[in-house]
């Protein structure tokens, strides 16, 4: 069957509250942030960094309390968000190493796949991190890299071929290096060294930031990677300017957008907070927190960049905008950049236990914001909602019928994005670094017990591991996960283990959209 695309003002899915006189087709602004935990930005109630233009964003729209990504790291946080599916019922799935094959194969049916069936241009911009390239370590990276983005349903990319830290670190359009000298091609490699090549571990002299852990192997603007790297030297990114060369490329996007009578869905991922942290210089030293005070602002920044492109554009009134994070914050991911000294009382995942990597709530309960001028009533959502929801809600939106399979993990609560008074989610699967799963209904936690270390001691994380017992939390009366009443809750932790079973042993098998098509 081919997939169904309807007016939007016939859909039978969509809430009666926006049904009568919607306007025309709205773009879709998604802003996906990099380590930014619940408790970084004012709207959320820091008072240690302003970040107005998020806290414009905030008081214009639905601020959600309760808002989740489907796992405590980076990559499986996408793959969830793009697929539909969460990244724990795929092998390969776990943090992607920089010249990691494409995880999201083109087969897959993806949320830019669906904006596109329903006549959006598409467009990713920024920090990528999902592989490239059918096979691990044999790109040809000064050609075009396939697949690519453009494989997966976007029209158009600018991404950093993995993520800041890792090599290689070169900005990737449309699958081709840029700014790549063929006379000087770039070489990669995650097993050795090439000869001559200076690293971190070898060669700390060169250095302008030292690692504190890991990130010891190629030297690149004075920073040590992971990962080995030679050649490429017209191409290679200055880490000051990444925030900018992301906010420039993706309000480019945005104007191209205005060519065609189509509305356009740009996946805009910044990297700022993400370590290496070297904001530019505007905002070096502002925030009294250190780099990665300061690349909050540089965050911010970048917001209030794109809003004010959609407002010169006349694009404000007819642009979603959704605002959240991948995973949890960390403060010292591998580099001796002060963070932690310069911490004070900030709080980075705020009432939360844990952070980036962990199975507590500081490790995927992240800001979330959802503003769509005139047609959302501004508010705070206390429901649960999660990420992996987006791609069912929007096919709802946008009229699309999804190919059998598709999306399985993914529901449709677009009512519940759209208004503050809307109930979420029943329950939603989180998933730490070790793979350990953990389910809530947004008033309870449970975490079955489970091999892994208690900390992360590289990072001072608490993870949520232990083999010895069950843990039960009542949100409600202990938001930090403190005091674990599984002992006492007999009944509850057995409700909820049979409810984490059940999903698990529910996941569908997906059905590629070639395979549909072969039904047709």
């Amino acid at each position: 069957m081919k997939n169904l695309i309807l007016p939007i003002g016939a859909l039978a899915l969509y809430s009666s509250a926006f049904a009568q006189q919607l306007p025309e087709r709205p773009n879709v602004l998604l802003i996906y942030a990099d380590d930014i935990g619940y408790g970084d930005l004012s709207c959320n109630g820091t008072s240690a960094v302003r970040t107005p233009n998020v806290e414009r964003l905030a008081s214009e729209g639905i601020r959600f309390t309760n808002a989740h990504c489907a796992a405590a790291t980076s990559t499986p946080s996408r793959y969830a968000l793009l697929t539909g599916e969460y990244a724990w019922r795929r092998k390969g799935t776990g943090i992607a190493a920089g010249n990691a094959a494409m995880i999201i194969t083109p087969e897959r049916y993806t949320i830019a796949d669906m904006f596109k069936d329903a006549g959006y241009q598409t467009g990713v911009v920024g920090k990528w991190h999902l592989g490239l390239g059918n096979e691990t370590g044999k790109q040809d990276w000064n050609g075009v890299v396939k697949p690519n983005p453009a494989d997966i349903g976007f029209d158009y990319s600018y991404i950093m071929a993995a993520t800041a830290d890792r090599t290689p670190c070169i900005f990737m359009e449309n699958g081709k290096g840029v700014g790549l000298d063929p006379d000087d091609p770039v070489y990669v490699s995650y097993t050795k060294n090439f000869p001559g090549e200076p690293t971190g571990k070898d060669n700390p002299e060169l250095l302008r930031m030292l690692p504190s852990h890991g990130h010891d192997q190629s030297i690149v603007n004075g920073i040590s990677r992971i990962g080995y790297m030679k050649g490429g030297k017209s191409a290679l990114w200055k880490d000051e300017d990444i925030a900018d060369s992301i906010t420039a490329h993706a309000i480019r996007f945005i104007e191209k957008s205005q060519q065609s009578k189509e509305p356009f869905f740009l996946y805009l991922a910044t990297n700022d907070i993400h370590v290496p942290r070297v904001p530019h210089k505007r905002f070096a030293g502002k925030s009294g927190l250190g780099p990665r005070g300061d690349a909050l602002l540089s965050f911010d920044w970048t917001v209030g960049q794109v809003m004010e492109t959609l407002k010169k554009l006349n694009l404000d009134d007819n642009t979603i905008v959704i605002l959240s994070s991948d995973n949890g914050a960390v403060i010292d991911d591998g580099y001796q950049d002060q963070a932690v000294e310069l911490l004070g009382n900030h709080k980075a995942t705020g009432v939360y236990r844990g952070g980036k990597y962990s199975s507590y709530e500081g490790g995927t309960r992240v800001p979330c914001i959802i503003r769509w001028k005139g047609q959302i009533t501004p508010g705070v959502s206390d429901y649960l909602v999660s990420q992996v929801d987006w791609f069912a809600s929007f096919a709802s939106m946008c009229g699309v019928n999804l190919p059998e399979g598709s999306a399985p993990d993914s529901e449709n609560h677009l009512n519940s994005w759209m208004d503050a008074k809307q109930e979420g989610r029943s329950w939603t699967v989180e998933h730490n670094v070790q793979n350990n799963l953990s389910i809530t209904d947004g008033v309870w936690k449970y975490i079955p017990a489970a091999d892994g270390p208690a900390v992360n001691k590289q990072t001072n994380t608490e993870l949520g591991n232990n083999p010895a017992e069950d843990q039960l939390y009542d949100l409600t009366s202990d938001p930090g996960e403190h005091f674990n009443v599984a002992k006492e809750n007999p009944e509850m932790v057995q409700k909820m283990r049979t409810e984490l079973l059940r999903i698990i042993n529910s996941g569908l098998h997906y059905k590629s959209l070639k395979e549909s098509k072969k039904d047709e």
